[in-house]
């Protein structure tokens, strides 16, 4: 109980960033990871954590958290027909081996220049939102062999290291290749999976805790953040669906990127200064 007390203004905190992240995921589409890192990485800074160290335990943090998620995301898309398998036993391997070396290069190196990759895949997420979401496909099928597995490789390795799940990198990829939409995101929820796991055991377990982490965070993975995250986060995403459909959400996205935007160059800047 006195754990609590001593860490309520953090628990609040935390568990508003879990029902921001859910209503926004079922609003939007989005992943959770994209809202919480971003989130984490602030709010962190503001309980007296360096803006390294946030960065770290942001990204563990929400590695953590995207596993139950995606699990509940899957079994949902799997019941519509939505997950391509075949696609996911080529890309698993590839995944993987982008995963462990984007967990292992965090784990190893300082979390200021994290944020600069964050800052820029947040910006390019932001800018696709904006002036991609809905045009047409770039070319007609996904690549061969070859190109699906560095483009694999890619989306496991990026995603491990700022800490988001298989959507917010595979599903404009893969509709850039004229990939069926409905498809993509399904099959994006077990790349998250994929992603998740193994990254967040890696921080968790070799990831060494920062001096200023804060309460409760073992390896890189902070343990109140992830409790207080994961509930509210499965709760609101239902109620943010619901409310997709009786409001613009073409509109609200558009809203969410440019946050996005002037969040990722504010990160980006932030790191680099």
């Amino acid at each position: 109980m006195q754990l609590i007390l001593d860490n309520l203004s953090t628990i609040l905190a935390l568990a508003t960033t879990g029902v921001f992240a859910g209503l926004l995921a079922g609003l939007l589409g989005v992943g959770g990871g994209i809202v919480i890192v971003p989130v984490l990485y602030f709010l962190f800074q503001g309980f007296g954590v360096s803006p390294a160290s946030a960065m770290l335990i942001a990204t563990a943090t929400s590695l953590a958290t995207i596993i139950p998620t995606s699990l509940s995301s899957i079994r949902a898309h799997r019941q519509k027909g939505n997950v391509d398998f075949e696609l996911l036993k080529f890309w698993a391997g590839f995944i993987l081996l982008g995963v462990l070396l984007g967990s292992a290069l965090v784990t190893l190196m300082g979390g200021q220049w994290l944020s600069s990759v964050f800052g820029v895949v947040a910006c390019l997420s932001a800018l696709n939102m904006l002036f991609r979401t809905g045009k047409a496909a770039l070319v007609d099928t996904l690549p061969g062999a070859t190109g699906q597995s560095i483009m694999a490789t890619c989306i496991g390795f990026f995603s491990a290291m700022v800490g988001i799940g298989g959507g917010t990198l595979s599903v404009p990829i893969l509709t850039s290749c004229n990939y069926p939409a409905h498809k993509a995101v399904g099959t994006a929820a077990a790349i998250g999976l994929l992603i998740s796991v193994p990254a967040a055991f890696t921080m968790l377990v070799f990831g060494t805790t920062p001096a200023d982490a804060p309460a409760l965070t073992f390896g890189l993975v902070n343990i109140i953040g992830f409790v207080c995250i994961v509930p509210l986060t499965v709760l609101f995403a239902p109620l943010g669906a619901k409310l997709a459909a009786s409001m613009d959400a073409n509109k609200l996205k558009k809203v969410f990127a440019v946050v996005l935007l002037i969040t990722g160059g504010r990160m980006l800047l932030q790191s680099l200064l």
